[in-house]
């Protein structure tokens, strides 16, 4: 297991613990190998709501978890992935702490 793929599993973990119990279930499921064509179709759908987030039901939120599930089963997305999910989660974490700061 390669130090993206646990980085990632800490990704699903982190938005398993912020999902209603059925939603966390479902995605579960969805990671095991079993589920690969449910895992696609279901990440296509999520990257193609975040592209059209401008939309008022759907939203940004869509694109990172579609490409965590498209990440899954191709290896060389993973890292650069990781890395741009943490860059976010950084960025995001300090404008956080600047907001609460004011």
């Amino acid at each position: 297991m390669t130090a993206s793929y646990k980085e990632m599993n800490r990704y699903f973990e982190m938005i398993n613990r912020r999902v209603p119990a059925r939603i966390s279930r479902f995605i579960q499921w969805l990671r095991k190998p079993s589920s690969f064509a449910a895992r696609l179709t279901v990440a296509l759908l999520l990257i193609l709501g975040g592209v059209f987030s401008f939309l008022p039901v759907l939203g940004i939120w869509m694109l990172p978890l579609g490409l965590l599930f498209i990440a899954q089963d191709v290896p060389f997305l993973q890292k650069p992935l990781v890395r741009s999910l943490t860059w976010m989660e950084t960025k995001w974490e300090r404008l956080r702490l600047a907001w609460q700061n004011r």
